[in-house]
């Protein structure tokens, strides 16, 4: 075949598209495994590789793919699960804490990219609501390299909680503005439009982040053993609410984000359930839109029109100033130093999922052209790459706020995190807790079951449910990718075996369950719990769960001055804090003073972003009354000399679990 020949098929080859169903499925598997490899070995984001990945066999690129109605629907669901993924790292609770720093941080990168970006655009000859369009853009960001910033240390900062509470601001006056204007656009922005819009956005924001927490609490305690159920549950929520947003007349995009924000509180961070949505949703929907988008991007425009590259250069530098000013401004306010000016910056600077939304809104309503979609990729690549290197330049010149709180023995609570097993029904929770432990610290779960030996031998029976057991305890903690070492042991006791697994294994802490109450046997002479507690080496939570742990709405610490004197002290905060925070629930410290008690003042050795609230008189009574059902209550357990024959766990528990039948409860024993 000669030259000529192979010139004139080759146009016809690339030009035309793939339309076979498996083909085109496996061309975009196959962008979704490379593309992301590719960018990251280079040190770019994913992101980045997916977007140019489409660029290239779009319509616009080789023409391997057409942007038919298949990518268009698939690319519709991965833009709403976006916005879903980004409602979910939302939390209100970011709100309470520095929340004048949030609010004023958040008005400041609203308003400044509002203002430079109308009017950079309306200089360069666009309309003006394209500019206000655009404008939005600039103002919403996505928090790109909040990864980085876990990774150093710093979540707990000023700095990060201020960052937080003012994306969640300006993402939602983003959306709004594009509500407003795409209304606008299409002709319907009267008077009516108004006095409907409001009441109308305001029941339905209610009916959503009110109704769909409770709705969700009912679904999950009555078909929470079901988890296909749950994750169907979850992908229904995030439609119904997206389609209830078009019905009061506002994008989808933003239901979906409601969606989010508002489901966010029944799914605990490290839960199985957040994982499989975000596994799905990161690595299959998401990139279909990322794709989609790069497919209506076309390069020979930068050719044929050469305004494209003067749109890119000043979307790309309004954008970057646009975020540096109300970083700069804002830090200077709060006398932050230029490492945590920068570090706000950094994190504010990217712009992925609301940009991408409302520009892919815009161009398929035709308020914008390619001009707009070729600039806003360009202003993509650009903040993507430098988001994650100020962040990481910056962040490590900052000191962690949490350094301070050093470990009673040196390590992690949640390093390697013992839990024996027994029976699937009840130890679910306890399995929950323990990886909820591990997770947050990257540790390793060791879920143990022991046989006793009574001299007789261990029946085939005894072996293959002691290896049943322990296989459900593995597949649990792969679901929620939680590193797992299964442990099956044969023991003359349950506390002799547990504590020799402690010490052979090098655990950290030893989860236990409790039923709530004791024995007169285990009174007088102590129970399994009590024996655990006097052997071990290392700390011992004992723990009783009535309803499923992921139900928890409300933490709360209960100590006295004594208790709050102890070195474990630290640790038991911090514990509270990491159960509050991936529970999705309230934290409160209860400082109990005996009606003849001194109170002191322990502002100094507790994190000023959570309450204390001070009780005086009888510790039962005092505390019971303020407990609801879906609480969790954290106690300190004093270990008893060994000698002592009573139960370790005393009164206190009792008497609280007695009054509270429905309240979790929590008490962790340090080794003297």
């Amino acid at each position: 075949m000669n030259i000529d020949a192979i010139n004139f098929l080759l146009p016809a080859v690339v030009s035309t598209p793939i339309k076979e169903p498996v083909p085109v499925f496996l061309t975009i598997l196959g962008i979704m495994l490379i593309a992301p490899l590719l960018f990251e070995k280079i040190r770019l984001p994913g992101i980045v590789g997916l977007i140019l990945a489409g660029v290239i066999v779009g319509p616009h690129g080789l023409g391997l793919l057409a942007r038919d109605s298949t990518i268009v629907l698939l690319g519709t669901v991965g833009l709403l699960f976006l916005m879903f993924m980004a409602g979910l790292e939302t939390s209100l609770d970011d709100m309470k804490y520095n929340a004048d720093k949030a609010l004023i941080f958040g008005l400041l990168t609203f308003a400044i990219p509002m203002i430079l970006g109308t009017v950079a655009m309306l200089a360069i000859g666009y309309g003006f609501l394209p500019a206000i369009l655009v404008a939005s853009c600039f103002a919403s960001h996505t928090l790109l390299a909040l990864p980085i910033a876990s990774k150093l240390g710093i979540m707990r900062s000023q700095v990060l909680t201020t960052t937080l509470g003012g994306t969640l601001i300006t993402n939602i006056l983003a959306l709004l503005v594009l509500a407003v204007v795409v209304r606008a656009h299409q002709g319907n922005l009267t008077l009516q439009f108004w006095l409907l819009l409001i009441p109308s956005l305001i029941i339905y924001t209610f009916l959503t982040l009110w109704g769909v927490p409770r709705l969700g609490k009912w679904f999950f305690r009555k078909f929470g053993h079901d988890e296909g159920a749950e994750f169907t549950f979850v992908l229904a929520t995030l439609f119904v609410v997206s389609y209830g947003a078009d019905v009061v007349q506002i994008e989808p995009i933003i239901g979906a984000f409601l969606a989010g924000v508002a489901i966010t509180q029944l799914i605990p961070q490290l839960s199985p359930l957040m994982n499989r949505i975000q596994f799905i949703g990161n690595t299959l929907f998401v990139p279909f839109f990322l794709i989609s988008v790069g497919m209506l991007v076309n390069p020979k425009i930068l050719i044929q029109e050469p305004k494209s590259l003067i749109v890119s250069a000043v979307m790309v530098t309004v954008a970057i100033i646009a975020k540096y000013l109300p970083a700069w401004g804002a830090g200077k306010l709060f006398a932050f130093n230029h490492d945590k000016i920068m570090v706000i910056f950094g994190l504010s600077v990217a712009q992925a999922a609301s940009t991408l939304a409302a520009i892919t809104v815009a161009y398929n309503i035709k308020l914008v052209d390619q001009l707009t979609v070729n600039g806003t990729i360009a202003m993509i690549l650009v903040t993507c790459i430098a988001s994650p290197w100020v962040t990481a330049k910056w962040g490590k010149k900052i000191k962690p706020e949490d350094a301070t709180t050093q470990k009673p023995q040196g390590e992690k609570l949640g390093d390697r995190v013992l839990v024996p097993v027994a029976n699937p029904n009840t130890e679910d929770n306890l399995l929950k807790l323990a990886m909820i432990l591990a997770k947050s610290s990257a540790g390793t779960l060791l879920p143990l079951h022991i046989l006793i030996e009574q001299g007789e031998p261990i029946s085939p029976a005894d072996k293959a449910r002691q290896n049943q057991l322990l296989s459900n305890a593995e597949m649990i903690a792969h679901a929620a990718v939680t590193k797992v070492l299964p442990i099956g042991r044969i023991d003359e006791s349950i506390d002799k075996g547990i504590a020799r697994v402690a010490e052979e294994k090098q655990a950290s802490v030893i989860v236990c369950g409790w039923k709530g109450y004791s024995t007169y046997q285990e009174n007088l002479f102590g129970g399994v719990i009590d024996k655990i507690v006097q052997r071990s080496s290392v700390p011992v939570l004992v723990s009783r769960f009535p309803l499923p742990i992921e139900h928890t709405s409300r933490v709360f610490l209960a100590f006295t001055n004594q208790q709050a004197k102890a070195i474990s002290f630290t640790q038991n905060i911090k514990l509270a804090k990491t159960l509050a925070t991936e529970l999705k629930a309230s934290l409160q410290l209860l400082q109990v003073v005996s009606s003849k008690g001194v109170d002191i003042d322990l502002t100094d050795g507790i994190p000023a972003d959570i309450p204390v609230q001070k009780l005086q008189g009888n510790f039962v009574r005092e505390v019971s009354r303020l407990l609801k059902p879906n609480d969790l209550l954290l106690l300190n357990g004093t270990v008893a000399q060994k000698s002592q024959i009573f139960s370790l766990l005393g009164h206190i528990p009792e008497a609280i679990a007695h009054h509270h039948p429905k309240v979790a409860m929590m008490i962790l024993y340090f080794p003297q």
